[in-house]
């Protein structure tokens, strides 16, 4: 899943990269609410994460101004503001979740994962299609009780294909939330993964499980 977190502490910024990357998650940064506009305009994300003390404008000010635009992405307030009256005001004003610093990455990992799971329709963390069981937050996935091994762009895919199933999920909605933005779009990276990952569902029984829709996208089969 992707995530764009917007802080401005470049030091900051970094360990959460690198730590919600070791994580399974694709991540980009913005360092300023400006860019944030940008980046939020030409990519999706799963999920954002949002420092409120910006250099240029307020993080409230962000907040309001992408949900004004009708940007319904999942908001994490993370901030060292921790009374109770600005927890409040932070949720009443859209946020999905407010963290206080300092924060553990045990709990944000958690956290970004349940305000995901809500955006998708889902109330439980495991994520099943037939006899295709996945747990996000242990990055495994089995087959009946097969454990299928995955590297972690494949289960990332079959991770997002799950999530939207019985949706068909185009290769372009694919790259917009698995990969970050270094992707090249012209690469053949997204069809190597998805072979590999087909040929990986067939030798666990899944022969068929994922299916290609020509010219539309990709989808998941309960049969």
């Amino acid at each position: 899943m992707r995530l764009l977190v917007i802080e401005d502490d470049r030091a900051l910024a970094g360990v959460m990269h690198e730590g919600l990357e070791s994580r399974g998650f694709s991540v980009d940064i913005a360092h300023t609410g400006d860019e944030r506009e940008e980046k939020a305009t030409v990519n999706s994300y799963n999920a954002i994460l949002l420092d409120l003390n910006l250099p240029d404008r307020d993080g409230l000010e962000v907040l309001g101004a992408l949900r004004n635009r009708e940007n319904h992405t999942p908001i994490l307030i993370i901030t060292a503001r921790d009374k109770v009256d600005q927890r409040a005001f932070g949720l009443n004003s859209g946020a999905d979740d407010y963290i206080t610093k300092p924060f553990d990455f045990c709990e944000l990992d958690a956290r970004i994962r349940a305000v995901i799971r809500r955006s998708f329709g889902r109330t439980r963390n495991e994520i099943a299609v037939g006899q295709l069981r996945i747990s996000p937050g242990e990055r495994k996935a089995f087959l009946g009780s097969q454990e299928i091994m995955l590297s972690s762009k494949e289960f990332d895919i079959l991770e997002y294909l799950a999530s939207c199933h019985p949706e068909v999920v185009s290769g372009e909605d694919i790259v917009e939330h698995i990969y970050d933005e270094s992707f090249d779009p012209f690469s053949s990276v997204l069809r190597v993964h998805i072979a590999n990952l087909r040929k990986k569902l067939a030798v666990a029984g899944g022969e068929n499980l994922l299916v290609t829709h020509k010219g539309k996208g990709y989808c998941l089969c309960e049969k």
